[in-house]
């Protein structure tokens, strides 16, 4: 899929990369149910940010996409996920090498320009980052994120919430044709 092809909103055209999509469908791993249908994405490189002003322009794209509640921060060092909402995160500075779906599932090392994003369900936890890492992240519109730590007591009820999370109205980058609605579709 090339940019061209996405019909990418003019205002944000200069600051978007063609999409370089990795995929990986996570298992439950005991403690984190994962997300059994819907694969974590990794979007690399997908956006080319100026020196000045990235994340207020990073919020203003995803928020152009239906995504909301931005908030910018880093990433916890333990493992934890939401069974209420999906979750779109974008690099503005520095690296970090996260794990995602709990103990048993992958690494993966993001960048300055990089975006993640997680089903509900799935777990993401901080190895180890450079001073300066930070990102924006951001919720589809209408969910709100709860906190879960792979507890057997939260098992049940985060099962049945993650079932019933809707998917996003849009990719959080490339809009309602983006590479999220092909990789999500029902």
């Amino acid at each position: 899929m090339h940019l061209k092809e996405l019909q990418v909103d003019s205002q944000f055209a200069e600051y978007i990369n063609p999409p370089r999509v990795l995929a990986h469908l996570l298992k439950e791993d005991g403690a984190i149910p994962n997300n059994r249908q819907l694969p974590l994405l990794v979007y690399q490189n997908a956006l080319k940010l100026p020196q000045e002003g990235a994340p207020s322009i990073i919020e203003r794209l995803v928020e152009s996409h239906h995504w909301g509640g931005t908030w910018r921060n880093g990433i916890y060092d333990f493992h934890h996920y939401h069974s209420t909402a999906h979750e779109v995160l974008a690099v503005f500075a520095g690296m970090a090498t996260v794990q995602f779906g709990g103990n048993k599932g992958i690494t993966q090392t993001l960048r300055r320009g990089d975006m993640v994003i997680i089903p509900a369900g799935v777990a993401h936890k901080n190895l180890g980052a450079s001073k300066d890492f930070a990102v924006v992240g951001a919720y589809p519109e209408g969910q709100e994120p709860d906190m879960n730590y792979g507890k057997a007591s939260e098992r049940a009820r985060a099962d049945k919430n993650i079932a019933n999370v809707p998917l996003p109205k849009a990719d959080p980058v490339y809009g309602e044709e983006g590479p999220l609605m092909e990789n999500w579709a029902e």
